[in-house]
């Protein structure tokens, strides 16, 4: 039996609908599948297959150091930390990496590793996330066990 089948069914279908999005272009604010998404799109698909409807979220800019907007609005939208990071996180939660100084992304963990959106490769992808993308923290969407 797989790690997917020991997965609550709302984090299965988060998965799912994240998983839906591979191959989507990637646009910066992207947030419709057949247009394009970025890596918060890729979050927003996630939290709807979970069931989760998520209000806006604030537009941002590219360059910009937005880490203490990420986490505020995380919290603010419902989200909890998971104590213990990676290592407690489970498929289905965000996990928020930096990737250089003031660059932050966020991606959808799997059991494939992370899903997200590839800037560099200009599509929603599956796959290792790099060892150089350091792990800020992971987050679990509200409700979702």
């Amino acid at each position: 039996m797989g790690a997917s089948a020991k997965l609550s069914r709302r984090r299965r279908a988060a998965l799912a609908a994240a998983r839906a999005g591979l191959g989507t272009r990637f646009r910066p604010q992207g947030r419709m599948p057949r247009l394009g998404l970025d890596c918060i799109g890729v979050a927003l698909l996630a939290a709807a297959g979970a069931g989760i409807m998520l209000p806006a979220l604030p537009v941002y800019v590219l360059g910009g150091d937005h880490g203490a907007l990420l986490a505020d609005t995380c919290r603010a939208l419902g989200l909890r930390r998971v104590r213990g990071g990676m290592q407690r996180a489970k498929p289905g939660d965000l996990i928020e990496y930096r990737l250089a100084a003031g660059h932050r992304h966020v991606a959808v963990l799997s059991d494939a590793g992370i899903i997200h959106a590839h800037a560099g490769l200009g599509r929603v992808v599956e796959g290792p996330a790099p060892d150089d993308w350091a792990v800020v923290a992971a987050w679990a969407f509200p409700g979702v066990r």
